[in-house]
């Protein structure tokens, strides 16, 4: 009996950092790379170690790779997460939406639905997601990896790649992921600080690195159906941090920007233009250094000519001194057709650039007259390029994202668990309405209105009166993702309604008959009676 107490509050041993160390290895390549995109780019995005609050980045002699991260993360951010609007929308299997036959009940479900929806949006609109969001976009258009960690009740944390590693299986889902960080011996809780003092833990020193810091490792690994989770100081386990989670509903998001087969980790946007970035590089120091060169003025004055050296250099602007302009010369470069050249393929690769960033300067040509109809047609051709990103970021990024929140939300009691009505056969699941469904639904509706003020409004009241009205309505309301069911008028609902107008109509002619004719009826007894009163 003694003995299982002991065994109870003895402290378990992890192997949490040596399965980190273990991973970094194949993390190492990956994590280069992002370091090398990093100082064409954003170069404090991603720091070599050791870096400090003194320590002085590297200066990149370009600034369009930094302007093209900054603005695609914009972007990316706007259509992933749009500002008052949600980005998902809850919907019920085929077998629960033809069990609402009635279309009062169908209404009500839809207005559930909806109140869940905006529940969700609220938390996200005031839980200050955008910002810590912008900064994962970037590590991820930069790195193609990025770590989102939102446990309950804690604020989301972004953990970049070299402090963390992951293990997935061939189809690309988690099986492991430990992160580290490092914090101080004064800045641990009191229970923490036990840990470390305590001689359950020999060695406790050696947790310590060179800056007197600890590392926690935060580890969560796939068994079965759900995610088992514990910390540990060093090899320890630190006591009341272990727990499980189920698997679409783990506090954390391993993000990746594209993938490849059997690859832990995922390659980055900045990656696939690095070669145009290396250039414009080259090409822009070789430009600043050479224009600096040119810049530098240097009067040369001839050894046995009459002009003296002081009097040069020390004559004022229309000063008169004795001399021959003979005499003096300046240093020049000539270099001007080959800079000229040089500057022409720099201007060529930073156009290139900002087209595969979608810096709307470069979409729009050249021309005296340009529409806004075409400006807007050119970006929308662009943002089409990253159709595959936005179905990956859709699938990796906001389903899990939003079945994270609600999970938050239905253990705070503030929604409905859906998840209890699978037991009676209903799934109700979040759907996915902006990026890669956006763009279907924007093409669709483009179409739409290109034909109408193309084929349509030219022919006037003819050309209008040919088109199904009803038919249109809905084509461009599910082009928008608006469900119309029970928005726009049947054609039942449109004769009903005709024949009711017609019927209205023919009773008060009737009734106005009737009373013509009472009038004309009562008009000579009027008149007879109005006589016999004057005799």
């Amino acid at each position: 009996m003694k003995k299982d107490a002991v065994e109870d509050t003895a402290i378990k041993e992890s192997n949490l950092a040596s399965t980190y160390d273990r991973l970094t290895t194949n993390r190492e390549p990956y994590l280069e790379r992002a370091r090398s995109c990093a100082l064409l780019t954003l170069p404090s995005v991603f720091p070599k170690e050791g870096v400090n609050g003194s320590t002085e980045f590297y200066q990149p002699f370009q600034s369009v790779g930094a302007r093209g991260v900054n603005n695609l993360a914009n972007k990316l951010l706007l259509s992933l997460l749009p500002p008052n609007t949600p980005f998902f929308k809850l919907s019920a299997d085929d077998k629960t939406i033809a069990e609402l036959a009635d279309e009062t009940a169908r209404a009500k479900v839809e207005e559930k639905f909806n109140e869940i929806e905006r529940s969700v949006q609220t938390r996200i609109e005031t839980g200050g997601f955008r910002s810590p969001f912008i900064t994962a976009i970037r590590q991820l258009l930069i790195g193609g990896n990025v770590l989102i960690v939102k446990r309950p009740k804690e604020k989301i944390r972004i953990i970049r790649l070299d402090n963390y590693v992951v293990r997935r299986a061939a189809n690309g889902d988690v099986l492991e992921v430990i992160s580290v960080e490092k914090t101080r011996y004064e800045d641990l809780t009191d229970d923490l600080k036990k840990l470390v003092d305590s001689a359950d833990v020999p060695n406790a020193g050696s947790t310590l690195d060179s800056d007197k810091s600890l590392n926690i490792y935060t580890g969560y690994k796939l068994e079965g159906t759900k995610y088992k989770i514990h910390q540990s100081l060093g090899d320890k386990v630190i006591p009341g941090s272990e727990g499980s989670y189920a698997k679409d509903k783990a506090p954390f998001i391993a993000l990746r920007w594209s993938f490849e087969d059997n690859e832990d980790y995922g390659r980055s946007y900045v990656e696939e233009y690095v070669g145009d970035l290396k250039s414009a590089e080259g090409l822009s120091e070789a430009v600043i250094e050479a224009s600096a060169a040119a810049s530098k003025v240097v009067f040369f004055v001839a050894p046995n000519g009459l002009t003296r050296e002081d009097d040069v250099a020390t004559a004022e602007n229309l000063a008169v001194i004795t001399g021959r302009a003979e005499d003096v010369s300046v240093l020049q470069v000539e270099k001007r057709a080959d800079l000229q050249v040089t500057n022409n393929v720099l201007n060529d690769i930073i156009q290139r650039l900002s087209y595969a960033f979608l810096m709307h300067t470069a979409i729009q040509r050249d021309a005296e007259r340009v529409t806004a109809e075409e400006i807007r047609g050119m970006i929308k051709e662009l943002e089409d390029t990253l159709g595959g990103t936005y179905a990956l970021l859709s699938q990796e990024f906001q389903y899990p994202f939003v079945k994270l929140i609600m999970a938050e939300l239905v253990e705070e009691k503030a929604i409905p668990n859906l998840d209890a009505l699978k037991k009676d056969g209903i799934s109700i699941e979040p759907k996915i309405t902006t990026g890669i469904e956006a763009i279907g639904r924007g093409h669709d509706l483009s179409k739409l209105q290109t034909f109408m003020t193309q084929f349509v409004v030219p022919f006037g009241e003819q050309g209008i009166a040919m088109i199904n009205v009803p038919d249109f309505l809905k084509r461009c309301g599910v082009s928008l993702g608006i469900d119309m069911d029970g928005l726009v008028k049947s054609e039942d609902q449109l004769t009903q309604e005709r024949e009711a107008a017609m019927q209205q109509q023919q009773e008060a002619m009737a009734q106005d008959t009737v009373s013509k004719s009472i009038q004309a009826a009562a008009g000579p007894a009027a008149a007879n009676m109005t006589k016999a009163g004057n005799a």
